[in-house]
């Protein structure tokens, strides 16, 4: 019943900010900042330009808001205008490096890797790797878009894409395999 009665308030919300009431943009606002906060930050290593990033990306939440049909999750219509943002961020900031396509890769696989990792040692190891390894990692692991959909959105070919998320999860492992290895004591630091 707490589900139904949330969505309502939310369809309220929805509908009072788009006539412009400052008080359900900011409910809506503080509703969904900490979870977007959290999307921008796996895409912009520092806290403060994340922060930036979502604000720019609220901005355009609420100048577009009448665009929303409600059809769908109102989070996850967020959630790709703050991916977008990220991207447009990141764009603006460096040109992204794409090593080109590797056309003999195999998936890196994941099952043997025991990982005793919290969110934050992960976000650090997501933060070292190289942009381009980055922004398709995130894009396809975390936020679940496939290469079509990533090669579309980076300007780059679909194994352009693959290569990177190959890459990426090669060089996550081996620091995985390294932190472990730390942790039980075989490597000292």
């Amino acid at each position: 019943m707490k589900v139904i009665q949330f969505y309502k308030n939310e369809k309220q919300l929805i509908k009072k900010a788009i006539k412009g009431h400052r008080d359900a943009q900011r409910k809506l606002y503080d509703m969904h900042a900490p979870k977007m906060l959290s999307v921008c930050r796996t895409y912009v290593k520092d806290v403060q330009f994340a922060e930036e990033v979502m604000l720019s990306g609220f901005l355009k939440v609420f100048t577009n808001l009448q665009r929303y049909r409600f059809e769908g999750s109102f989070e996850g219509w967020i959630r790709k205008i703050m991916v977008n943002e990220s991207i447009s961020f990141l764009r603006k900031q460096k040109d992204i490096v794409f090593v080109e396509e590797v056309a003999n890769y195999t998936e890196a696989s994941w099952d043997h890797v025991q990982v005793a990792f919290g969110v934050a040692q992960l976000q650090e190891l997501i933060d070292q790797l190289p942009e381009g390894y980055r922004m398709v990692f995130v894009l396809y692991a975390i936020e679940g878009y496939k290469h079509h959909e990533i090669a579309t959105m980076l300007g780059i070919s679909e194994g352009t894409s693959k290569s990177q998320l190959f890459k990426a999860r090669k060089m996550l492992q081996q620091q995985v395999n390294k932190q472990n290895r730390i942790h039980n004591g075989a490597i000292e630091v």
